[in-house]
């Protein structure tokens, strides 16, 4: 049976908290009804649905993966794995854009900084806001912008219709009552962005069959959400569940422990027994007599025995000493080394470091050995094709996510009237030797054509 090691030790600060956090049972549940908050500066308006018991969910969420490096670097790869080969925009026959309206628009859109910012906020929080800013007289979308969902806070519905009908930018973290709201934007439809931007703009007519007086809003929100049930206001991504299950918390108490069992544990590696007579040899073949001088020179003489059995740069050498027999005919080594702990300290906890990461892939639809996650020897044998497949089905499974990005564009397409203009973000599948190429683009027609 093995030895079972009891350490008492003073726990660092991060330990305490994750330990806190385990005993307490805390969760990302919003288990009472939210009550809707009033802004002082716009009395007019609603008030805003808080985001999380404190109105700061999303800043807890980040906290809490930033301490994770599995769940970090799993967040960074979806992102990637999400953005693809970028968004591309071409005529519907493949040829080039010479529209010089929609040349002009990408010139002043940063499309691959939109695009992974957007990609960004919807892997951490299931949705993601748009700003779309129309040209003076409203005839044209002429910018498109993200806003970070971490600053955003939804009015709360209007009573009547059901819909949210505003979207508050602003910093919360100074606390509710003083929180900096710096922009109110008016919401288009969720389920109709198009026909609702159409009607304000006078350019169709309402339920009513009448065209309203264009509206004097130049800037406009528009919400891409991933569908969660229950969830009317902010979603609850299905990875947040490894915050509630314990995971999260068993997780993080691994390197504590580890770092207290290397920080605090006793482990002795060698014994060393040196005979009395060698010390007295020693001193006489350097001539030292001086009580004081023989004293140092021992100290000494363990210290370089210390240096020569510890270190790298050490290992492999060998050390000759000698040995005398004594009357009897019994052999008495001057110097012995025993070594009494074979095993490579710390190694226990690998299973456990395993099976922590294996529950944040899970948990964040990653396969461990796509992103290395798995450590040690007792990762599973995958190879090159194996890996190939899993990026090709996880590049599959984002094209929901790409179409629910890229209706932005298809209400810019639409109410600029870019008839002949496709806009698609391909995904990047992993080829064979023979295809002379590491990867290659696949853009949806070609997809469905597949298909």
């Amino acid at each position: 049976m093995r030895d079972i090691q009891v350490y008492e030790i003073d726990i660092n600060v991060e330990g305490k908290k994750a330990i806190e956090h385990l005993n307490q049972g805390v969760t990302v549940f919003d288990t009472d009804d939210l009550v809707p908050l009033r802004l002082p500066d716009a009395p007019a308006l609603r008030g805003f649905v808080p985001w999380g018991d404190s109105n700061l969910r999303p800043n807890e969420i980040l906290e809490l993966i930033r301490k994770d490096e599995v769940m970090s670097s799993n967040m960074y790869f979806n992102i990637q794995a999400a953005y693809s080969n970028g968004l591309i925009y071409k005529n519907a026959d493949g040829s080039a854009v010479t529209n010089p309206e929609v040349l002009d628009f990408f010139k002043y859109n940063r499309a691959s900084k939109y695009l992974f910012e957007q990609q960004t906020d919807i892997k951490h929080f299931f949705f993601s806001v748009s700003v779309l800013i129309l040209s003076g007289d409203g005839n044209k979308i002429v910018k498109l912008r993200h806003k970070d969902a971490l600053y955003c806070r939804f009015e709360t519905c209007n009573p009547q219709t059901g819909t949210i009908e505003h979207v508050f930018y602003g910093n919360w973290e100074n606390g509710t009552p003083k929180a900096e709201v710096r922009e109110d934007l008016e919401l288009l439809d969720c389920d109709d962005p198009l026909g609702d931007l159409m009607v304000r703009m006078g350019k169709i007519p309402n339920e009513s069959g009448k065209n309203q007086p264009p509206t004097k809003t130049r800037k406009f929100a528009m919400v891409n959400k991933i569908p969660i049930p229950g969830n009317k206001y902010y979603p609850f991504p299905y990875y947040w569940s490894i915050f509630n299950s314990g995971w999260y918390d068993i997780k993080q108490l691994i390197p504590v422990a580890k770092k207290a069992k290397f920080t605090n544990g006793l482990v002795i590696r060698y014994q060393v027994e040196i005979d009395a007579k060698y010390w007295d040899i020693l001193c006489e073949k350097e001539s030292i007599t001086d009580p004081e001088k023989m004293l140092a020179r021992i100290n000494l003489e363990k210290e370089n025995i210390k240096s020569f059995l510890s270190g790298v740069a050490n290992a492999g050498k060998v050390w000759f000493t000698g040995f005398y027999t004594d009357p009897h005919g019994t052999e008495h080594s001057m110097i012995r080394i025993n070594v009494i702990n074979k095993d490579k300290e710390g190694g226990d906890y690998i299973a456990d470091v395993e099976e922590g990461a294996s529950m944040a892939c899970y948990a964040q639809g990653n396969h461990p050995s796509m992103i290395g996650a798995t450590p040690g020897k007792s990762s599973s044998n995958m190879n090159g094709s194996n890996i190939r497949e899993l990026f090709t089905m996880k590049q599959g499974l984002e094209k929901a996510v790409k179409d629910i990005l890229l209706e932005p564009y298809f209400v810019i397409k639409n109410y600029n009237a870019w008839d002949e203009v496709e806009f698609d973000i391909p995904f990047m599948m992993l080829t064979t030797l023979d295809k002379k190429t590491d990867a290659q683009p696949i853009t949806s027609n070609q997809q469905n054509a597949d298909n």
